[in-house]
């Protein structure tokens, strides 16, 4: 049921007409806990909230399914517009992007382009950017701009998905970047032709690829909501003497909060992943369809509302 469950919402979060359609009708139905706002003025408040608490940030400006370049050169520049805010304010937070919103399903120098004017608006203002990995059709495509883009620029990172059987490959070739990383577990429908199919193989992964990250003496973000992984990562860094600077636990905007707060108290850095934008649909029904409990929040939303 659970898996049905799980594959429905992400069947659901790749349909383009209910997308535009829910950029009409704003954030209801539970989607507010989850993304802080439409716009970047909203999403400064909850920064701000949120860096009291010594929580850092990433913010993403959500946008999928991007058409033209007229449109992918404008999310390029509400990202810039988020870097600006991030310097005025004196936040503590980093960006987050998908290249799709930059154009990559149109043209690749329009991306470059984008991310360019991007990252030279960061670097002015001390902010670190990355790229985040969508599905396996873009994988390596993302890698490749990645990989370009870092032998021109520090502030980059971007994202690796243990559920991917080619990880560990990709993972030994970015080696010789030494790239500041965000290593997921993965929240896209994806065919046992690519991915680990099963959930135990995947947790194998993802502890394979931290301890390889942080082993190798790279900066390892490790962004999970899962307990056990959280404790392999602490008795790893432990065994191994590794500093907690050189590693960040990362959480999602709105999901498990406490255990957020209990990080924090307990000396390391956590980043909270917060989206923002009118384009939140995508992005929401993802949310649904990693956690059961999610789907109870917003149904309770939902009678609330009527």
């Amino acid at each position: 049921m659970e898996q049905a469950m799980r594959n429905f919402f992400l069947f659901l979060s790749k349909n383009k007409p209910i997308t535009k359609m829910a950029k009409k009708y704003g954030l209801r139905f539970g989607a507010a806990r989850f993304v802080a706002g439409s716009s970047i003025d909203q999403a400064v408040e909850v920064i701000r909230e949120l860096n009291k608490q010594n929580l850092v940030v990433t913010i993403d400006y959500l946008g999928e399914f991007v058409d033209n370049v007229e449109e992918a050169n404008q999310m390029a520049l509400e990202c810039v517009e988020a870097v600006r805010a991030i310097g005025r304010e004196k936040l503590r937070s980093q960006l987050s992007l998908k290249l799709t919103s930059m154009g990559l399903d149109l043209q690749e120098d329009v991306v470059t382009k984008n991310m360019r004017m991007i990252l030279e608006e960061a670097k002015k203002h001390d902010v670190f950017v990355t790229i985040d990995m969508e599905d396996y059709s873009r994988c390596e495509k993302t890698l490749e701009i990645f990989k370009t883009l870092k032998s021109e620029y520090d502030n980059i990172g971007t994202v690796i998905q243990a559920y991917l059987y080619r990880t560990e490959k990709d993972m030994e070739e970015l080696n010789a970047y030494s790239p500041n990383l965000r290593l997921v577990k993965g929240a896209y429908k994806e065919s046992s032709k690519v991915a680990f199919p099963e959930k135990k193989d995947v947790d194998e992964n993802f502890k394979k690829i931290i301890k390889m990250h942080m082993l190798n003496g790279n900066y390892t973000a490790i962004a999970t909501h899962d307990d056990k992984i959280i404790d392999y990562t602490k008795k790893l860094a432990e065994e191994h003497n590794i500093p907690r600077d050189q590693f960040e636990f990362q959480m999602l905007f709105g999901i498990c909060v406490e255990r957020q707060r209990e990080l924090v108290q307990e000396g390391y850095k956590m980043r909270v992943y917060v989206p923002y934008g009118t384009d939140w649909y995508g992005y929401f029904m993802r949310r649904l369809a990693e956690r059961p409990a999610n789907v109870a929040f917003v149904l309770k939303g939902v009678m609330k509302n009527k």
